[in-house]
């Protein structure tokens, strides 16, 4: 990771304590230059497309998004369906971080392209590792695509959600 590039990440998370969990571990790994907190979903997909309080704001993207499932105003996998259906945002690694073991979210998020579903550890130093290793893999190991490639321009599809019905996930 060059020492010069501008790394952020978009944290979206509507527990405070959870929030400051996730700020203190990321940020004592030095894992971003720059980590934005909102509260909700409304709050992201407004800080994503420019819109509302953020429509003025510079038009650099998060290198990774890490988000909640089950917040007020615009759920998860709402964000989660507008991120990955954009042409501008679908490329952005998004590691779900959700108290939810669900089968049925773990479904839905993948199938809305989800690259990582983590269930939050309720000890806070699991949780601790855990959120440093996600932001470690996504950012510092993993390789993302160059900026200068064109999108594909096929967007993530919609699953009806009579297909998850019949879907199976094991969850180890």
């Amino acid at each position: 990771m060059d020492q010069f590039e501008q790394i952020e990440i978009l944290l979206v998370e509507d527990n405070p304590l959870d929030a400051e969990l996730t700020l203190t571990a990321l940020q004592g790994e030095k894992v971003a230059n720059h980590i934005t907190w909102v509260k909700d979903g409304a709050e992201a997909l407004d800080y994503l497309f420019r819109k509302g309080d953020y429509a003025g704001r510079d038009d650099v993207l998060p290198r990774l998004v890490l988000l909640d499932l089950k917040m007020p105003k615009v759920n998860g996998i709402e964000v989660l369906k507008a991120i990955k259906s954009d042409e501008r945002t679908r490329r952005i690694p998004v590691v779900v971080m959700t108290s939810s073991d669900e089968e049925s979210d773990v479904a839905r998020t993948y199938d809305l392209g989800v690259n990582s579903y983590v269930v939050k550890p309720l000890d806070f130093n699991a949780f601790a590792a855990v959120t440093r290793q996600a932001g470690f893999y996504w950012l510092a190991i993993n390789r993302p695509v160059p900026a200068s490639t064109p999108a594909s321009g096929t967007p993530a599809p919609d699953v009806p959600d009579e297909a998850l019905r019949n879907t199976t996930v094991i969850v180890p």
